[in-house]
């Protein structure tokens, strides 16, 4: 674990460094590869800016409402790096509701947008994963074998490089090639039905499970989405994307 990084007399926080090097390469990515879609770059790339922005404050502000007394006495944890101090649920609510709000406000190609955002995503879960290894955050189950890592007071497993190492193959899956995911948003299914297999089966390793009846929870929402991606691939119409299409947002 390295949750500071100290340069001279610099004191970085790690995990806030690798998720800003994540976000900046998946928008790089993402902005090359939207010209693939019929997607404006330039455009794709404000509507990840804005949605990041808009997250991060959902975020902190949905955790100070819920927790007031952890800024009472310390109201410079409000501009705090700390990932603890967010509610990454509501972020990602506001997130996502003002990015898709400034779609539609700017004609974006939804199926398009989707399938543009794919590699920048899984570019993002590789350096999410890597952060909560730094931190210690998302750790896992108690192990006796070699490669297990001290957190915790305990020998357990690196249950977050297995799911960097895991995110690293779904990026190589869902990369674009010419001959793969001819039909719109087909790709972006694929990397969401990947990444659920993912927390299906990586689940197991993790020791900060939430139970639901005796089911993991995290389990549970995973086959749900993952029976939608199968339901969907159904419905996908397997023809190349029509060129002409200028929005559909």
């Amino acid at each position: 674990m390295l949750p500071i990084l100290h340069l001279g007399p610099l004191a970085i926080q790690t995990p806030g460094l690798i998720i800003l090097i994540g976000v900046w390469l998946g928008m790089s990515v993402t902005e090359r590869h939207a010209v693939r879609y019929q997607v404006n770059g330039g455009t794709l790339s404000d509507l990840i800016f804005i949605s990041l922005i808009t997250g991060v404050v959902g975020a902190r502000l949905a955790y100070v409402i819920q927790y007031p007394s952890a800024f009472t006495n310390n109201p410079i944890s409000l501009v705090s790096f700390n990932l603890g101090l967010f509610d990454p649920i509501w972020g990602l609510f506001v997130g996502l509701l003002v990015g898709g709000f400034y779609g539609w406000r700017k004609r974006l190609s939804f199926k398009g947008s989707l399938d543009a955002l794919t590699s920048g995503l899984a570019i993002f879960a590789i350096a999410y994963h890597l952060s909560q290894f730094a931190s210690g955050d998302g750790y896992g189950s108690p192990s006796n074998l070699p490669w297990a890592v001290q957190l915790w007071g305990a020998s357990r497993h690196p249950v977050q490089i297995y799911e960097a190492l895991a995110d690293i193959i779904i990026l190589c899956l869902v990369w674009p090639r010419p001959s793969w995911f001819q039909a719109p948003v087909q790709r972006f299914v694929v990397y969401i039905a990947s990444s659920s297999g993912e927390r299906l089966f990586l689940e197991a390793f993790r020791g900060d499970s939430v139970f639901w009846g005796g089911f993991r929870s995290a389990q549970v929402i995973a086959w749900l989405i993952l029976s939608f991606c199968f339901w969907t691939f159904g419905k996908i119409n397997v023809k190349p994307v029509d060129k002409s299409t200028k929005g559909d947002y």
